[in-house]
């Protein structure tokens, strides 16, 4: 069995909270990475009624749990994944650290696929995957999701919306 991974920039929609809580989005539908791979919507569906716990992992090192993820689901945008960095484990408290301080920004799947198909790009589209595990990455390949927030600070949430208000309007300014 070859395990798959797909990086995903964490972002304005994953949020570390008290230092130790994250929830966000590992893996957005419809979006094209930099390997030219699209997850599709309900990729995740068999695999997440199969499998009872994914792993958090370090780098997808299976050495290296650095936490649980307490829920992980699809939505209509993606793979939304909440859980707990335990930083009573060293490599807990490092990455704790590095997300925190803008370090680490990048979250990634380790997967199976089990359908896909070309896409007439040179892609894939992947239809139904495998979910093994999420982990925290240093480079991630999926550059639509951004690191959000280290959510103990309201003053910085307040900024960060402010952020995400003009890079929308940059996106759109650059579309037209």
């Amino acid at each position: 069995m070859t395990l798959e991974h797909k990086f995903c920039q964490l972002g304005g929609d994953l949020v570390v909270v008290d230092g130790s809580t994250i929830e966000g989005y590992a893996s957005l539908f419809g979006k094209s990475d930099q390997g030219g791979d699209t997850v599709e919507k309900g990729a995740y569906a068999a695999s997440l009624t199969k499998r009872a716990s994914i792993k958090m992992l370090w780098q997808h090192d299976p050495s290296e749990p650095i936490g649980v993820w307490d829920e992980v689901r699809e939505d209509a945008k993606g793979l939304w994944v909440k859980g707990r960095i335990l930083t009573e484990v060293s490599r807990g408290r490092e990455a704790a650290a590095l997300i925190g301080a803008g370090a680490i920004d990048g979250l990634s799947i380790g997967y199976r696929t089990v359908k896909s198909r070309k896409d007439g790009k040179g892609g894939r589209l992947l239809s139904e995957l495998e979910l093994w595990e999420v982990s925290l990455v240093t480079f991630p390949m999926l550059p639509d999701a951004r690191v959000g927030a280290k959510g103990d600070d309201p003053a910085a949430q307040t900024l960060r919306e402010m952020a995400a208000v003009f890079d929308d309007a940059r996106r759109t300014m650059a579309r037209d």
